[in-house]
């Protein structure tokens, strides 16, 4: 060990240890806000139209679950799916309520809200899926409620939550 306490001695030819390289970035001829506004546009546009439905979805998930972090709830798990079918998109918790969120986006709402596409078949997988883990909390005495996160692929970005979008049928009340 060197007199600065260092285990690697970069110049020992036994070690072999490569150098390390210097990076440099020339913004001359660059704007850096563009460049920066560049970079985030990027990261937060929606794929393009003649990308796939499912690169959308993925998308609109993203941007659902940053925005939810944004107004203080917590992402506990994305795509949860139950044994059986059941599936929910995000598992989140909202102050002291257990959030079961199914995420719609759409490019616009040219054929109606993306709330619509959530049907019955659609509400049945989710609460097949919220049933599940509420049984893996061995059915807690706790209150949650079943959202929709509406996502517009639209300039700027759209995002609505719908809280208590839809319930548990009466026989199945938790």
């Amino acid at each position: 060990m060197s007199s600065t306490g260092s285990f690697l001695n970069t110049d020992s030819p036994v070690i072999g240890a490569m150098p390390r390289r210097t990076i440099s970035l020339c913004f001359e001829s660059m704007d850096l806000a563009r460049i920066i506004d560049s970079v985030l546009r990027r990261s937060t546009s929606p794929p393009s139209g003649s990308e796939s439905h499912i690169a959308l979805g993925k998308w609109g998930e993203e941007e659902a679950s940053r925005h939810l972090k944004r107004i203080g709830w917590k992402i506990l798990r994305r795509n949860f799916r139950a044994p059986g079918g059941g599936e929910v998109d995000l598992v989140c918790r909202d102050h002291d309520t257990l959030v079961f969120a199914e995420v719609k986006t759409r490019r616009s709402e040219e054929l109606g809200r993306p709330l619509a596409a959530v049907d019955r078949k659609k509400q049945q997988l989710i609460r097949r899926g919220a049933l599940y883990w509420l049984r893996l909390l061995e059915m807690p005495d706790i209150t949650f409620r079943f959202d929709v996160v509406e996502v517009l692929a639209t300039d700027p970005v759209e995002i609505r939550v719908i809280e208590s979008a839809f319930t548990l049928p009466d026989p199945l009340r938790y």
